[in-house]
């Protein structure tokens, strides 16, 4: 399978991808695979799939005591990877954060993904959990992307974590890492999460895809700062077209991200999904011609909630 790097410097284009999620615990894969099979007519060049951690959730028991209790919702990210890139024969690029794993945890997960020969990976961070108010790593796991590229790296130079040779080493990782046009919501500005951001790539991070945005200026300027700090990777937009009226205050919250005045001003006269959806995808539109202008070397599309609006963007730009 070609590496991820190699079809995203492809000069041929500007490439299609998008991000799936694994389906919640006991759902099976129909409407996933529908999604896949929605987007395929556009040829998608890789498919990211998304890892989730467990979550504490609380419930009654006997005498009014409340009992906690650890759930998974969303499991199977590297069987739902190779479920992909088996039944499509697509790059798949499975999710590995920190949130919720020991090293020994990402050590088993890079096993299995070597027996698989799925080398391509996004390394992450990952989001804190609901019940924390600031990150909190799980034992001995990494608080931060740099170290478990860290960890990685010592597993393609052939050791384990705790430093033990592997006797058989399989074939090395490749992998992107996220990055902030609008800086991580904990950085204390945007130029500390670009030295960050280069510290990722003098590890080996031979690509970034961005958090969502909706003002291109943003990018093209964070591009502009981060080859002034020779960081010299594919810079990969993050696209997400507002599909719902609730998205207006949800996406800002969550995604730390601000919405243009000109996109605000349409978002607001919409009273219903589907006039806002209509106005996503035109927004959109725009968007992705300008990103394609100016030789953006693929773009991502995060796909939760926006399938069918992705579907007529692509229609339009491709």
């Amino acid at each position: 399978m070609k590496k991820v790097i190699d079809i995203i410097n492809d000069k041929r284009g500007t490439a299609f991808s998008f991000e799936v999620l694994p389906p919640l615990k006991g759902t099976g894969t129909q409407r996933l695979f529908q999604t896949i099979e929605e987007l395929s007519e556009f040829g998608p060049k890789y498919i990211n799939i998304t890892t989730h951690r467990s979550e504490y959730v609380y419930t009654e028991v006997e005498g009014g005591l409340l009992q906690r209790q650890r759930i998974r919702r969303r499991p199977g990210t590297i069987a739902i990877a190779a479920a992909i890139q088996n039944k499509y024969h697509t790059p798949v690029i499975p999710h590995i954060v920190c949130s919720g794993n020991t090293r020994e945890d990402l050590e088993y997960m890079l096993l299995d993904l070597q027996f698989l020969e799925i080398s391509d990976l996004l390394v992450l961070r990952g989001d804190k959990a609901k019940e924390e108010s600031t990150f909190k790593p799980t034992g001995d796991g990494p608080s931060h992307a740099t170290e478990l590229i860290e960890q990685i790296n010592r597993f393609n130079e052939g050791f384990f974590y705790d430093g033990t040779p592997i006797k058989v080493p399989g074939r090395p990782f490749n992998f992107g890492v996220a990055c902030y046009p609008e800086k991580h919501e904990e950085a204390a500005n945007l130029e500390n999460d670009l030295v960050v951001l280069k510290q990722k790539v003098d590890m080996g991070a031979e690509y970034a895809v961005t958090q969502l945005f909706y003002d291109n200026k943003k990018y093209f300027d964070f591009v502009e700062k981060a080859r002034e700090l020779n960081i010299n990777i594919p810079i990969i937009p993050g696209i997400k077209p507002l599909a719902k009226l609730s998205q207006l205050t949800m996406v800002p919250k969550t995604f730390h991200c601000d919405l243009p005045s000109d996109l605000y001003r349409e978002a607001i006269k919409c009273k219903t999904d589907e006039e806002i959806k209509q106005v996503g995808i035109e927004w959109a539109v725009e968007q992705c011609r300008e990103l394609m202008r100016n030789n953006a070397p693929s773009l991502h599309f995060y796909t939760v909630s926006a399938v069918d609006s992705i579907k007529q963007i692509a229609k339009k730009i491709y």
